[in-house]
């Protein structure tokens, strides 16, 4: 097992069929200031983390036009175009009007600006994965569908993803342009998406689990997480991202971070290999 570029550890998953990514991500949405909004706090170390990500084998990074807003993808551009062998995934749909404030907005006017704006940004001529950050309950889902598939058949957008939905919602969208990935809040303390994964596994859909660090009260001092985290030799959260990877060939997670050792610590997760025992112990107690 390679220990150069350990984030090809974790194994490829293939993103719409044809879009080979090592499975163990990044998310920038770090590499922002306190409420996810405005530049962080330390620029320069923002702008390292997101350079050695590549330099650790990280091909797949995820943000969104609404992290700073506009800032992370900013900084992707200065600290990575022109994106050698990388797969640069964002968002669009959320409006932001301060630091923690997001509000959907579906109109199919909006979401094309935000699909030629995060083109401007990131300097490209099309995006990898584009996905509808929320579906906006104000506007018909058809209108928001239709304004995709439109900017999918233009070749603005190479696959579509969604990001926290259902699987009727899911099957819904199918009817309308290819659903290549879909990103829903999953972890070990969180496992409401059980079913919506397991669908995206049968389906073929890639799974972006967000906030996949967190693991809450299962790593109490004396529970089963916590010592085998120690029998291993790994903290909590490479513990967390194993899990995650062997969960399902369709996880992709992404944790996100501003600073270097953390990130270099995430990206060991994938070097990590639980065995069936501690996996199945794992995941009887977060049941």
């Amino acid at each position: 097992m390679t220990t150069q570029l350990p984030a090809a550890a974790a194994g490829q998953f293939l993103i719409g069929g044809d879009l080979a990514v090592n499975r163990l991500g990044y998310g920038a949405m770090r590499v922002t200031g306190k409420g996810i909004w405005g530049e962080p706090a330390d620029l320069a170390q923002a702008r390292a983390t997101l350079a050695r990500a590549p330099e650790l084998g990280v091909n797949f990074i995820d943000t969104a036009d609404s992290y700073g807003p506009y800032v992370s993808e900013d900084l992707i551009r200065e600290a990575l175009h022109p994106y050698r062998g990388m797969v640069i995934a964002t968002k669009g749909g959320l409006v932001r009007h301060g630091p923690d404030i997001w509000k959907p907005l579906g109109r199919p006017e909006y979401l094309r600006q935000c699909v030629l704006m995060s083109l401007r940004r990131l300097g490209l001529e099309r995006i990898d994965l584009w996905q509808l950050h929320r579906i906006d309950p104000q506007v018909p889902e058809a209108e928001q569908f239709e304004a995709i598939a439109e900017m999918h058949k233009e070749g603005l957008i190479r696959h579509v993803g969604l990001s926290e939905v259902g699987m009727a919602q899911i099957e819904t969208a199918q009817k309308y342009f290819p659903v290549a990935t879909v990103q829903n809040r999953y972890n070990l303390s969180d496992r409401q998406s059980e079913a919506v994964l397991d669908y995206c596994e049968q389906h073929a859909m890639g799974f972006i689990p967000w906030y996949p660090l967190a693991a809450g009260a299962l790593t109490g001092p004396d529970s089963a997480a916590a010592q085998i985290a120690r029998r291993l030799n790994i903290t909590h959260g490479q513990l967390a991202l194993a899990w995650l990877l062997k969960r399902s060939p369709v996880i992709l997670p992404i944790p996100g971070t501003s600073q270097v050792a953390h990130l270099e610590q995430n990206v060991a997760a994938a070097t990590v290999v639980l065995s069936d025992e501690d996996y199945a112990a794992v995941s009887a107690q977060a049941a």
